[in-house]
């Protein structure tokens, strides 16, 4: 693997994946989605040019995202919070089984080879993606959010299935709200408050994971990619206070087509990559 093959290549490499991070920062903020929705097929097609082992490839790419979540999540949740959008009370009674759920992700994710996860980015973000573009606000199946042992099951499921795909927990999460009654600002608010919650245990997991793994790219931490953080998070980390901030001026059918365009294009792209 010449990972190095030319300085023109390196650089345009590199553009790239500082532009993943900028988008990664403004779909967080605008969309809560973590950013991850973006830079994980980014990275995967990245990593792909690079000639990095197609065994590794992909969890390379869910274990870097999830690090560069990390400032990300924190950018935006700040800006939410000041437009008081996030819901506090709901994440004291989520936090500790999504986090549960994100060491039941971050263990499954260790044992599942690349094209799982693949299928797994691909099989939730696409019905995520169609429920957006359809139904969006319009459709719910309950006036407010389950209690009792459906209010532990689903932050479990969401993080845990966050964690497999690299993302910080807007792309379920989200939906599950607005499903449950919660208004979409409300809901995108609360969501990026998950990425801190899924990306820091889920980053320890993806390192130890791969610790011993080969054919991992040069300057990786276990199947976490320091160079690809160094690149994205800091343009991710700036640019999430502006989708934040855009998000709050934009038109929520508007807000609602932009998610569900966003998550289509990249699911739809990583399955055909899995099934290829």
């Amino acid at each position: 693997m010449d990972f190095f093959a030319g300085n023109t290549e390196v650089g345009t490499l590199a553009l790239g994946l500082v532009i993943a991070g900028v988008v990664g920062g403004l779909v967080a903020g605008m969309l809560g989605v973590g950013g991850g929705i973006v830079v994980v097929p980014i990275l995967y097609h990245v990593l792909a040019a690079l000639g990095v082992d197609e065994t590794v490839r992909m969890h390379v790419a869910v274990g870097t995202s999830l690090a560069t979540i990390i400032p990300t999540s924190i950018s935006s949740m700040r800006a939410h919070n000041k437009k008081c959008a996030v819901d506090w009370e709901l994440l004291r009674r989520w936090w500790l089984p999504m986090l549960l759920g994100v060491i039941a992700g971050s263990a499954l994710a260790a044992y599942v080879r690349g094209q799982t996860l693949s299928l797994v980015f691909a099989g939730v973000a696409l019905p995520v993606a169609l429920h957006f573009a359809l139904w969006g606000e319009r459709k719910r199946i309950a006036d407010h959010l389950p209690s009792g042992i459906g209010g532990a099951v689903l932050p479990f499921g969401i993080g845990g299935v966050s964690t497999m795909m690299g993302i910080g927990g807007g792309t379920v999460g989200v939906p599950a709200m607005t499903l449950c009654g919660i208004p979409i600002h409300r809901a995108v608010g609360t969501a990026s408050a998950f990425g801190t919650i899924i990306a820091v245990p889920g980053t320890i997991g993806a390192i130890i994971a791969g610790w011993y793994a080969q054919g991992l790219p040069p300057y990786s931490l276990g199947y976490v990619n320091l160079l690809g953080v160094l690149l994205i998070a800091p343009g991710s980390f700036l640019a999430a206070p502006a989708g934040a901030h855009l998000a709050h001026m934009t038109d929520q059918n508007r807000l609602r087509i932009v998610f569900a365009l966003f998550i289509a294009i990249t699911a739809a792209r990583m399955l055909w990559d899995a099934l290829g």
